[in-house]
């Protein structure tokens, strides 16, 4: 008696950059490009999982182990993806796939754009194929690290905060040229804060309580909370200057108070705290 094959799989839908999904790489593409592909192999898909450009790497971890654990449970043996490099970019996932694959002779990996199929049938030349593509996608996420850093210094050189958003600004400028400005309607509550807190006549509970009734609002309409008043206060952004990596930069962002006021606040928040002693300018201050 013939035992039918099981026809189920999984779609693995990755975007790695806006420049990917811009060329036409979209996860929308991806998505048709492997829904097509099953439609043709006869394959009934379970379960669609999508990753987009806007991703950490923690929560590309996380999808990556709910794809195998999901695949794993209800014994699907197909998976769909459109590229080696969509699916796995280090050696450890690519082992982790290689040791899903040979679990089980059913198994098998579609790279459709690529016409690629690992199974235990793919023959020593093409797992050769297989290993060095995963080695050149992992080299590809390195050089892609290693670039970002390079931009990041180049930015933080030339006076600009890398990345990331300050309470009380806004950012303009397109990928790469990115710039802080200030909001308006936030601009003065910052510069509000910092006096009130400097009159000694506060806590930081008093201090959030009485801007919240003047209008300050968290970016969802709700209180501040207090641990985000005291990490503003405590943040030399606001007088001018930018920490990263445990280096001190001036920046070219507009200040919103006075280096005077800044350290004079810093004074009451270490008598209050307890929070040691703040070396010249700011370097005690870590992002």
């Amino acid at each position: 008696m013939e035992i039918k094959k099981d026809n189920r799989c999984i779609l693995y839908c990755r975007v790695s950059s806006k420049e990917q999904e811009e060329k036409g790489y979209s996860l929308e593409s991806q998505e048709k490009l492997l829904s097509s592909h099953a439609e043709r192999n006869e394959f009934v898909i379970s379960k669609t999982f999508k990753i987009s450009e806007s991703a950490s790497g923690k929560q590309i971890r996380k999808t990556f182990d709910e794809m195998l654990r999901y695949i794993k449970k209800r014994k699907i043996n197909i998976i769909l993806c459109e590229k080696i490099d969509r699916l796995t970019r280090n050696l450890k996932d690519g082992a982790t796939i290689s040791d899903w694959v040979n679990g089980n002779p059913l198994r098998e990996v579609h790279f459709v754009k690529e016409n690629f199929i690992v199974s235990q049938d793919t023959k020593a030349h093409e797992n050769l194929v297989w290993d060095m593509k995963v080695a050149i996608a992992r080299f590809y996420t390195n050089n892609l690290s290693e670039e970002v850093k390079k931009g990041q210094k180049a930015k933080i050189e030339a006076g600009w905060l890398p990345s990331g958003r300050k309470l009380g600004y806004k950012v303009i400028g397109e990928t790469g040229h990115k710039t802080h400005i200030p909001d308006e309607k936030v601009f003065p509550y910052i510069k509000r804060a910092f006096e009130l807190y400097n009159s000694s006549n506060y806590t930081i509970s008093r201090l959030v309580a009485t801007l919240y009734k003047e209008g300050f609002r968290s970016r969802n309409g709700k209180q501040v909370m207090k641990s985000t008043v005291h990490r503003l206060l405590s943040d030399p952004f606001y007088c001018g200057y930018i920490i990263w990596n445990g280096e001190e930069y001036e920046g070219k962002h507009k200040s919103i108070i006075s280096e005077t006021l800044f350290n004079e606040v810093q004074e009451k928040l270490k008598r209050k705290y307890k929070a040691g002693q703040i070396k010249k300018h700011f370097g005690s201050y870590a992002i």
